[in-house]
Formats: structure tokens, sequence, C-alpha cells
């Protein structure tokens, strides 16, 4: 399937590893220009080099924390227009509900939330402009399966379909879509640390903390990327103001 998104200018936020390396991966294969994002220059630089060995000579680099004002005015100076923007930057950490701090509870917001409404602010008046652009929030399936180990990253998680329900709405009559994405438990970097603050191995995880997931383990980044960019494409110009899931059946609910 041809999804024409060759030479679309793509951003995606917090894309050195994981769901965000392997989503901007398969954009370049599509022939987009793809722009990845770390906080560092040593992340970026190596995720580039990753990019390189794989032959993907169509992506480039922006640093900037996207959970600062700083970092995001810095990506947009960088870059200040884009055809796709992917919402992924994101943070999680398991914490006792009764000892998360409010340090704690505004940086989870400030990465999770308002990372992708403030880049969401600047980037869609001027897709609705142009009357072409896809801009896609990586939520998960604890918006709506709050964890009991995480309840900030889950209240983030919730807060980000309602940015992304919100900013649809403006794109009213336009071919503009704004989406959002809910992968369910991902083998990206970070899962076995996860684990071990939760004294787990994967078999315990899925038997005891999810049991819900019917698919009774971790997705590969790749089959997260893959829903992403077909969301992005020209055929699913109909899927807009949508809550999309790809966890494996985590979530026990009929939609």
């Amino acid at each position: 399937m041809d999804l024409k998104l060759k030479n679309k200018v793509v951003l995606v936020t917090g894309s050195t590893k994981g769901i965000g390396f392997a989503i901007a991966e398969l954009f370049a294969r599509e022939g987009a220009t793809v722009w990845i994002n770390g906080r560092s220059h040593e992340s970026v630089n190596e995720a580039i080099g990753s990019f390189r060995k794989l032959g993907l000579t169509t992506v480039q680099g922006v640093v900037g924390d996207v959970g600062s004002e700083l970092g995001v005015k810095t990506i947009l100076a960088t870059l200040p227009q884009v055809d796709i923007l992917i919402n992924n930057a994101g943070m999680f950490k398991p914490e006792e509900f009764a000892e998360i701090s409010r340090a704690s509870w505004l940086r989870m917001f400030e990465v999770n939330v308002l990372s992708g409404a403030q880049l969401t602010q600047h980037y869609l008046p001027l897709m609705i402009k142009k009357n072409w652009g896809r801009v896609i929030f990586i939520s998960s399936e604890s918006a709506i399966n709050i964890p009991v180990e995480m309840v900030h990253y889950g209240m983030t998680k919730t807060a980000q379909l309602a940015v992304a329900r919100g900013a649809a709405e403006t794109c009213r009559g336009t071919n503009v879509t704004v989406n959002s994405v809910l992968p369910g438990p991902t083998l990206s970097d970070g899962v076995e640390t996860f684990l071990g603050q939760l004294g787990m191995t994967e078999e315990k995880f899925f038997k005891e903390a999810r049991p819900s997931s019917i698919n009774q383990r971790f997705a590969k980044t790749s089959e997260v990327a893959n829903l992403v960019v077909f969301v992005a494409g020209e055929g699913a110009a109909m899927i807009n103001g949508s809550a999309l899931r790809v966890d494996g059946g985590t979530a026990k609910t009929v939609f």
C-alpha cells in the first residue's frame, strides 16, 4: 500500500529510541523527511548514526527537551512548519500513589501533556491553513486502564486523549486530522528497568499486573509504529478525533 507520505515533513518527538525511533524509521522507509528529537546532542547524533547504518538518509535531528518551554521554542525555531506531528515524547515512573510528590506530578504533566499540547497549538493552525496535516498523540492503554503503580502517568495519558479530541474539533471541514494511538505494554528501552522496579518477570507482569491482556506479551515497537504511520497516510483521512488501541486487548472494553 502506498501511504503517499513521500517528501512529507515529519517531526517525531522523543524519538532517539523505543517507539519513537521505530515510528521515525518507518516514516523514513515511506520516503518522508523525518526529524527526530531528543534532549541531548549525544543521543540525537547516536540515533542518526543508527539510521544511517540502516541506509536511511532522510532523517535529521533537533535537540530540545519538549517538557520545557525553552525546549519547545528551540524546536519551533529550527522547524517552524511540518506536515505531520507525532507527539511521542513521554516518561513513566512507578510510584506509590500516596508518595507521589508535587514535583513528580508536575514533571509528568509537563513532559507527557504540555509538550504535545504546545507543539500542536503551533503546528495545527498552519496545517489547517494549508488544508492538509496530521497530528498523532502517542497515549497509552493506561489512559483508560489507570495503573495503580503509576496513577500520575495514567492521568497524563487520559489528558492526552482530551487534548487530541479537542484539537480535532478545530479541524472541522478540512483535510487535517488529529488522533491518539494507545499502545499497550511495549518492549522498548526501559522495560527491563521497569519490571525490576516492580520486582516482576514478563510472565508475572502479565499474570498479575495486566491479566486482561489477550496477547499476554509485550508489543514490539514496530507493531505500534505500523498503526501510527498508517493513520498518518492519505488512506486514513476518515479517521479523525479517534483513540485507536494497539494494546493486545489489554483494555477490557468493546470500543
